[in-house]
């Protein structure tokens, strides 16, 4: 090293203890955020829906990022908060029209992430009777602030042999809501790539979301998110993503 010819001792780096620091969300500025839905065949068997042919995606905004550790919001517009653990993965080179049989060269990581989800506002012809034809409101059911949860880290890929053979679970308040395996993917995670680079440049940083498995509130009659419930989302071989959750705070009325 050059300061040991220098004659020069490197100082020992001592690092900071992780439970003094708070993590933020390991990727905070992302190009594009996609999800993909339904892409658990027993998700889809729970709500009664068959797995899309092709993978189908909605997207969030940035906006939505919070880390480990951030408060998920119950916000003034919702009643029907509601979870879902998820693999993220995060692209680490910028592609185009990618053949899945090269896709996995174009992953930087993985991390955990939760798809927060406002069924009252997804599915608003359900819950007003307003009879609109035009399917889920993806951005208001899905894309409020604090909709994301990100983290706890960022694990590379040299370090998830195979992201397809991993469990993957949620608890509320300890109680265990989601327990599955990535095997159960309708579309793993290389064929998502090869889908959406198909005219969409992918950009380092940009998240793609894998879809949840079954045991959610909306479809198993559990009650939705509160204030004050703590929410855990585990990956294995990634870790715990622990979040909070909050009553969003009225306004105060002006003097």
């Amino acid at each position: 090293m050059l300061g040991e010819a220098a004659g020069m001792k490197p100082r020992k780096s001592e690092g900071i203890q992780i439970d003094k620091v708070r993590l933020r969300a390991p990727i905070l500025s992302p190009d594009k955020v996609l999800l993909a839905a339904v892409n658990y065949k027993a998700h889809g068997a729970e709500q009664k829906a068959a797995p899309p042919e092709d993978p189908y995606f909605f997207t969030k905004f940035k906006s939505c990022i919070i880390g480990n550790e951030d408060p998920i919001l119950i916000p003034r517009v919702s009643g029907k908060v509601d979870w879902e653990g998820e693999l993220a993965v995060v692209i680490g080179r910028k592609c185009k029209y990618v053949k899945r049989k090269d896709a996995m060269q174009y992953v930087a990581g993985y991390t955990v992430a939760n798809d927060i989800s406002y069924r009252d506002l997804q599915l608003p012809e359900k819950a007003s009777g307003s009879g609109n034809n035009l399917g889920p409101n993806w951005v208001k059911g899905k894309a409020l602030d604090s909709a994301y949860p990100l983290g706890p880290w960022l694990v590379t890929s040299d370090d998830i042999a195979d992201p397809q053979h991993l469990s993957i679970s949620l608890t509320v308040n300890g109680v265990e809501r989601q327990a599955a395996s990535t095997e159960d993917m309708v579309h793993p995670v290389a064929e998502l790539i090869e889908y959406l680079s198909d005219g969409i440049t992918l950009l380092p940083g940009d998240i793609i979301s894998t879809g949840t498995p079954a045991g959610v509130a909306a479809f198993t009659g559990v009650p939705y998110l509160k204030d004050g419930d703590i929410v855990r989302a585990t990956i294995e071989g990634i870790g715990t993503l622990t979040n909070p959750v909050r009553a969003e705070e009225k306004p105060r009325k002006s003097a």
